[in-house]
């Protein structure tokens, strides 16, 4: 399954475990390397539709709905988005629904770090994960309209200096198309390797208190 399919479909949960991650589908492929990694077979996954993103007010109300779909299956659910564009209201629907989320604005903030990423308070930097490196065209170009319209440039991204290209995995191929990216911008390009930040610490607290 390509990341692709996962920003459109998602994935079921199996229905095997006694926890289930309601996540973004943006972090499929990193959720489902750390439980390889760490032996999780009691953590279930599914996956929202990654494109959620480009409609952020709809995201709570697809977020309660899954849980309400799996509550009755599973002894644990958390959810694996931070704010995520809603303002607020998705941390305010996960209290209401008794569930915990990842703390922070977003993935990049909790890919760095939350504290690091807010220290830099770095403005005019435009951000890719692994996912958005491998769907720019996707999440990016055409949902902006640069690949009908790449006058449009200057508008979306005449104030940005800066590509950074957040590393989950130290790809020398997803580097190169990376840089590339930033040179289709029009962007100085830097590389720094997160890995799954507290993405990673989060889910270990969880796996280790279900």
């Amino acid at each position: 399954m390509d990341d692709n399919t996962l920003a459109v479909q998602g994935l079921p949960a199996n229905g095997s475990g006694s926890v289930l991650l309601v996540a973004c589908g943006a972090l499929a492929r990193e959720i489902l390397a750390l439980k390889a990694a760490n032996g999780w077979d009691h953590m279930d996954l599914t996956c929202l539709p990654a494109l959620l993103h480009n409609t952020p007010n709809a995201i709570p109300d697809a977020v309660e709905a899954a849980v309400t779909q799996h509550r009755a299956a599973y002894d644990h659910i958390y959810v694996v988005y931070a704010d995520c564009g809603t303002g607020g209201m998705l941390q305010k629907r996960c209290a209401a629904l008794g569930v915990e989320l990842v703390e922070g604005p977003h993935c990049y903030a909790f890919f760095e770090g939350n504290a690091e990423f807010a220290a830099r308070g770095e403005v005019t930097c435009f951000y890719l994960t692994d996912f958005l490196v491998r769907q720019f065209h996707a999440f990016v170009m055409k949902p902006l309209g640069l690949d009908r319209h790449p006058e449009l440039r200057d508008m979306y991204f005449g104030n940005y200096t800066t590509l950074v290209y957040q590393a989950q995995t130290d790809d020398a191929a997803l580097t190169d198309l990376a840089r590339h990216h930033a040179d289709r911008l029009g962007l100085a390009f830097e590389r720094r390797f997160t890995g799954y930040g507290e993405l990673q610490t989060t889910l270990q607290t969880w796996a280790a208190g279900s």
